[in-house]
C-alpha cells in the first residue's frame, strides 16, 4: 500500500513539473517570418486525406534548417508514410509538436533538444512530394481540452490539436 502511494506521489509531481516548465515558442524554420505561412490554414477543411489541416504549413527553400521550437525530448525521429521524414518532440506543458514532410533529419529518438536544437530541414517528403517545400508543424495536447469541441467535420479533435499560428 505505501509503494503504491509513493509511485502515486511520484506520478502526480511529475505531471505538476510538466505544465510549470514554461514554453515559450519560436519560429521552427531558421529565417521564416509570418508571410512565410498562411495564417488561416489551421483547421482548414477540405484538406487532403488527413480531411482537416491540424497545422501549420511553413514554406522555405528546402534544405533550410528546422530548430526546436522548445524545449523537450524528441520520442521519434524517423519516417512514416504521410508525414514522410518526421520528428516528434514532447514539450512543456505535457504538448508534442510534431514536424513533418523534412528533407534530412539531424536528431535521433530519446535526445533532448532545445531552441538552438537542428531537427532537420525543410524537405518534400511523404505525401508533401511535388508541392512547395514546407514544414508542417503541429503541436497536440495530451491533455484534453473538452471546452474546445464543436460540431466541425473532426471537431471533436480540436480539443487535442492546437493552432500553432497562435504561439509564433
Amino acid at each position: 500500500m505505501r509503494k503504491r502511494k509513493k509511485v502515486l506521489l511520484v506520478i502526480l509531481t511529475l505531471l505538476i513539473l510538466g505544465f510549470l516548465i514554461p514554453q515559450q515558442l519560436k519560429m521552427p524554420v531558421q529565417g521564416a517570418t509570418t508571410s512565410d505561412y498562411n495564417p488561416n490554414s489551421f483547421w482548414f477543411y477540405p484538406w487532403g486525406k488527413s480531411v482537416t489541416h491540424k497545422g501549420v504549413d511553413i514554406f522555405a527553400a528546402t534544405g533550410t534548417d528546422i530548430n526546436a521550437s522548445t524545449i523537450g525530448l524528441v520520442l521519434y525521429a524517423g519516417e512514416i508514410p504521410m508525414g514522410g521524414k518526421i520528428v516528434l518532440v514532447l514539450g512543456p506543458k505535457w504538448r508534442l509538436h510534431y514536424y513533418a514532410h523534412l528533407n534530412a533529419l539531424k536528431t535521433s529518438s530519446l535526445t533532448f533538444v532545445n531552441k538552438k536544437s537542428t531537427l532537420g530541414t525543410v524537405g518534400t517528403s511523404g505525401n508533401a512530394a511535388g508541392k512547395s517545400p514546407h514544414l508542417h508543424y503541429s503541436i497536440v495536447t495530451m491533455v484534453p481540452y473538452v471546452w474546445r469541441m464543436d460540431s466541425d467535420k473532426q471537431g471533436w479533435k480540436k480539443m487535442f490539436y492546437l493552432n500553432p499560428i497562435a504561439y509564433l
